[in-house]
């Protein structure tokens, strides 16, 4: 991969994932769409600092740690213009709505929150506070939900993968489907695996396993009722695998 390519990438995960303000990309050809997917981890760093940065000052001001971790949360929202929540939501109602195919990408494609949609988000989100709690009082545990926030968006690495198809050819996420080869996937959340099992040698690389376990499963799922994955995919596996990564820090 050329390094114009992977600059490119970078903006375009950057733009896509964040809300930080970057110079556009204006052309995205598979080669830009495949290093954004893989960079996203990288580019999702400033919402990693501003986890910590948040739970170490709530920490230092005698902060309620629930309250803390909803403050976080609510940052990454914010910073990720919560496209991620917006997916979990759509996900969760389309997997419900009907077992008609097309029925189900209408239902995401509106993007107005039904029952299970709303369930979905209380639950993750509640998982996802309660795990983020238990790091807060500690600089090198709310380095860990850092870590967490930013190792969640390996979750992409499976729902591009080359071999998952699209839904449909419009969408957010069309442009990003089928790009990234299953070796780098593979190779990627072994990477993560191993740079867990500095921090626990035993509990860190189940995590991870356990977060990509959970990814692969919901693009199994989704390609099953949908004929393929969406943009929506993509940020319901984000929220799951950091719900997981959350939790499994929460336990090391």
């Amino acid at each position: 991969m050329r390094p114009a390519d992977l600059g490119r990438g970078l903006l375009l995960a950057a733009g896509t994932l964040t809300a930080v303000r970057v110079p556009p990309v204006t052309a995205v050809t598979p080669a830009t769409a495949r290093a954004a997917m893989l960079l996203a981890p990288l580019a999702v760093a400033p919402l990693g600092a501003l986890t910590v940065a948040i739970l170490v000052a709530g920490d230092a001001l005698g902060l309620p740690p629930l309250a803390v971790a909803l403050v976080a949360l609510g940052g990454l929202a914010t910073g990720s213009r919560a496209l991620h929540l917006d997916g979990l939501s759509d996900v969760a109602d389309g997997l419900t709505a009907s077992y008609d195919r097309e029925r189900s990408l209408a239902v995401m494609k509106g993007g107005t929150a039904g029952p299970a949609g709303a369930a979905a988000l209380v639950l993750v989100l509640g998982v996802q506070a309660a795990a983020m709690a238990a790091l807060v009082g500690d600089a090198s545990d709310a380095f860990l939900a850092g870590a967490a926030v930013c190792s969640s968006r390996a979750a992409l690495w499976i729902t591009t993968a080359r071999t998952v198809p699209p839904a449909r050819r419009d969408g957010l996420g069309s442009a990003f489907t089928s790009t990234v080869p299953v070796a780098a996937a593979a190779l990627g959340w072994l990477v993560l695996a191993g740079a867990a099992a500095l921090v626990d040698p035993l509990r860190g690389p189940v995590t991870v396993a356990a977060a990509a376990a959970v990814v692969v499963a919901v693009t199994h799922r989704a390609v099953r009722r949908f004929g393929g994955v969406t943009g929506d995919v993509f940020g319901a596996a984000i929220e799951l695998a950091l719900a997981v990564l959350l939790l499994g820090a929460a336990a090391a």
